[in-house]
């Protein structure tokens, strides 16, 4: 054997060794429908993706067996681009029938494939009972059941007609039909049919308003169809819509109608020309209006004694959340962070605020959320950080994070809470009174060094000076002095600003419209991008923290009843107090629910009108 050959045999080894090692995985499972009809056969298989062996079905104790395995194999080989690619499949079919109504498990079965064993998947098949055949009158006055004949007689007549025999209908189904007010509840448009061939589920649909709730689609997917026994009957049935919604609004509440179509293939009586005619026969498509009827929901209000840090939540909730330090150095950032999980209105709960103690420049709040839509509610978590600088040394005390809420299953409202934290501020390195001081109400960029500028100046030399060397010493002490005096003119110009600005409440009451102003900017470009999500959050914020400011409330322990009750207290005409009313209303209800633009552009109007009716109000 020359050194060719031996190559040649080394390569071949190589690629070999090489397709064995990224040979298909080897893959065994098993499959059967998940409901199936007592007394009605049906099939389970087996297929392996590899020649094999010795296959140990199951004890099929809960069926009866009928007959198999019956196998059966395939193979394919195609080239692309000079690839080859081939399969293999080998299949084990079992005719079973369930006799006994339940759900039943199937054990998984094994197979050796290359002298490896390999186990299969188990199976879960839930067993409807049969038909109930109507009973009828057989002119004696007594009724019985019709015969084997009559029943596949009435079956292909069923098959035929497509209209007024019950064969196809949808239902209206809801989670509940009395809940509270705010509690999520699932509502589904579910298609029934038997006898018929649907070729298209919905054609042309109309949905009701939903007025009164706020409304959460659920994602739907491809439109999937199973069995269900219903009134008797067996049905194949297909969801075609799902969402939850949530009641705004104690009372009865009526849910319209819904109208949809669907497309039915129907056979079609005619005179039979020919044996082909007969034994093919002829269908057509036929469009049928199908209407899910409509439904009451009772809605409970929420039971009175409110907890004051209560804002609309309503599921189950829990609350976390720590801080970064609790001794640190001014001018060092310091760090709260929140967490809301649970189920329920999540999308609605309001971030609750952190009140920082006197001296703490504190920054917005930056808010994440992960949400995900189930058929019990949205469930996930709201989390916030909360940004602060303090700017003085001393001890502060941040007060509790108050959190409450309505509980669902317990019927209450549940109240939690993260902190107080007690902290200790020291001064930093290189920090000053008068540096602490100005950094805190005056611009930082106008004024850093405030402390560091002012020179002591040494006076007792100047007493030994000669008269020219005196004069000089003037002049420099005058270009001393200049800086100090512009210092000492900007303190007395400034003195009444810092007084003010060490009035948070005062500060906030003042800068309240230029606030709410800048809210309005981000809602108009919002606007002109169609962003209608966007929008609506910059009017809500809008709207509650110029009402926040103005009324020196902060924003957790605002809601539309206090607000309400506050502005007529303090005078502010009623018409008045119901705008503030409907621009929040709109604004929470059109967040989740948008309309189109001149929605928008109305309320954005509204929005703007309010807020400058309300600067000529002494509130």
């Amino acid at each position: 054997m020359n050194t060719i050959q031996r190559y040649l045999i080394a390569a071949l080894s190589l690629l070999w060794g090489c397709a064995a090692l990224y040979a298909d995985e080897v893959s065994f499972r098993a499959q059967a429908p998940s409901q199936v009809i007592a007394g009605q056969p049906f099939q389970l298989t087996y297929t392996v993706n590899q020649r094999a062996r010795d296959l140990q079905a199951p004890d099929f104790q809960d069926f009866d067996y009928l007959a198999g395995p019956y196998t059966s194999q395939s193979s394919s080989t195609s080239f692309v681009n000079g690839r080859r690619t081939s399969s293999f499949t080998l299949t084990y079919t079992y005719t079973l029938r369930g006799n006994q109504e339940g759900t039943f498990s199937l054990p998984p079965a094994t197979i050796r494939v290359d002298g490896e064993t390999y186990t299969s998947n188990g199976l879960k098949i839930t067993v409807l009972p049969p038909d109930e055949e109507p009973a009828y009158n057989n002119g004696n006055g007594a009724s019985q059941r019709p015969s084997a004949q009559q029943n596949s007689q009435a079956r292909s007549s069923a098959g035929a007609e497509t209209a007024g025999n019950g064969n196809v209908f949808i239902r209206t189904i809801v989670s509940k039909t009395h809940v509270q007010e705010q509690e999520a509840l699932q509502l589904s448009y579910k298609l029934y049919f038997a006898g018929v061939d649907v070729a298209q589920f919905t054609n042309n649909t109309k949905l009701p308003e939903f007025t009164g709730f706020l409304k959460q689609d659920l994602e739907q997917g491809e439109i999937q169809t199973e069995l269900e026994h219903y009134n008797g009957r067996n049905y194949q049935t297909a969801t075609l819509y799902r969402t939850l919604l949530y009641p705004q609004h104690s009372g009865e509440i009526k849910i319209d109608p819904a109208q949809f179509e669907a497309v039915l293939r129907v056979q079609v009586r005619q005179q039979v020309r020919s044996i082909f005619d007969d034994f093919f026969g002829t269908y057509e498509n036929v469009t049928k209006g199908l209407t899910a009827p409509g439904v009451t929901i009772k809605v409970d209000a929420l039971p009175s004694g409110k907890p004051a840090s209560f804002s609309g939540g309503v599921g189950q909730f829990r609350l976390s959340g720590d801080i970064s330090a609790t001794t640190l150095k001014t001018n060092e950032p310091v760090t709260i962070t929140l967490a809301i999980q649970g189920t329920g209105n999540m999308k609605l709960l309001k971030t609750p605020s952190v009140d920082w103690p006197e001296g703490f420049e504190a920054y917005d709040a930056k808010v994440t959320n992960d949400f995900k839509t189930t058929s019990a509610g949205v469930s996930g978590s709201k989390k916030a950080e909360y940004l602060a600088i303090p700017r003085a040394a001393g001890d502060y005390t941040i007060p509790a994070i108050v959190f409450s809420y309505y509980d669902t299953a317990d019927k209450q409202y549940k109240t939690q809470q993260i902190g107080p934290w007690s902290l200790h501020i020291e001064r930093g390195k290189g920090d000053t009174e008068a540096q602490a001081v100005v950094q805190n109400y005056v611009g930082k960029e106008d004024i850093k060094q405030l402390g560091t500028d002012i020179r002591y100046l040494h006076t007792d030399a100047l007493q030994y000076a000669t008269p020219s060397r005196i004069d000089l010493r003037h002049r420099l002490l005058w270009l001393y002095m200049i800086p100090a005096l512009i210092a000492l003119g900007i303190f007395i110009l400034f003195r009444r600003q810092i007084k003010e600005n060490a009035d948070l409440t005062r500060l906030r009451y003042k800068k309240a419209n230029k606030v709410a102003q800048k809210r309005l900017k981000e809602a108009r470009r919002a606007m002109d991008g169609n962003n209608s999500s966007a929008f609506y959050e910059a009017i809500e914020r809008a709207a509650w923290s110029y009402l926040s400011d103005r009324l020196s409330i902060p924003t957790a322990e605002l809601n539309k009843d206090n607000i309400a009750s506050i502005l007529a207290g303090k005078q502010v005409p009623e018409s008045l107090v119901n705008d503030v009313r409907d621009v929040l209303s709109t604004a929470e209800f059109a967040r989740y629910a948008p309309a189109g633009d001149n929605a928008m552009q109305e309320l954005y109007d509204k929005t703007a009108t309010l807020i400058n009716n309300l600067e000529n109000q002494k509130i």
